[in-house]
């Protein structure tokens, strides 16, 4: 079975062939070029990966990234396409899934929904299961030290129980289908269709903190 990370690797990889090098995406100031050059230099040149996270080493990273940005686009879309090479930590067993899942369907969507015109996907079930799953590794860290408490609950499946992003201080609640939700906590707040409930204060935190990655 095809996982979820290679999926949206290669829409991601169609849809940057079809728009060219020069339209926006929802990262900053990169164009779909730049888009294409980070997620290569991610997976191919490892000497770059504490530039992504720390900020001393994110001078290189982005020089390098640079560098790479003036390639030619067709070769960069093609690198994003066809994966890292087989030295790479990207390629070992499970790092396909634990690293990249959230990582293309988030960029997938950076593109998508920075284009006139955008509409929200209708995913299946399965697809936005694997995304729940996902969100809930990955929202301790996107509310880590917030002081209130935050639920994300799903509207697509009402049954499913709710995950506690955090906790401590009064309670907010954001609402929507997993993909919304993981794009809220990725920092994409403009373009995430949730609803946020709760206490005043713990709503004011949550729509001011820095979820962006």
């Amino acid at each position: 079975m095809t996982s979820l990370a290679r999926t949206e690797r290669a829409a991601l990889a169609d849809l940057l062939d079809q728009l060219g090098p020069d339209e926006p995406t929802l990262c900053g100031d990169w164009t779909t070029r730049d888009l294409a050059a980070h997620l290569t230099v991610r997976e191919r040149r490892p000497d770059t990966l504490p530039g992504i996270a720390i900020d001393a080493f994110a001078g290189r990273t982005e020089s390098v990234q640079n560098s790479y940005a003036e390639r030619d686009y067709a070769e960069l879309v093609r690198l994003v396409r066809t994966g890292p090479g087989r030295l790479s930590l990207f390629s070992l067993p499970g790092a396909d899934k634990l690293l990249n899942t959230t990582e293309y369907v988030v960029h997938h969507e950076d593109v998508r929904r920075a284009q006139a015109g955008w509409q929200p996907r209708d995913l299946p079930r399965k697809v936005q299961d694997t995304i729940w799953k996902a969100l809930a590794a990955r929202a301790p860290l996107s509310y880590k030290g917030l002081g209130h408490s935050v639920e994300l609950r799903r509207t697509d499946r009402p049954e499913v129980p709710p995950l506690a992003a955090s906790s401590g201080g009064s309670p907010a609640t954001i609402s929507g289908e997993p993909l919304e939700l993981l794009l809220y906590s990725f920092g994409r707040r403009e373009h995430a269709k949730v609803t946020i409930t709760g206490d005043k204060s713990a709503v004011n935190a949550l729509r001011g903190a820095d979820l962006s990655v």
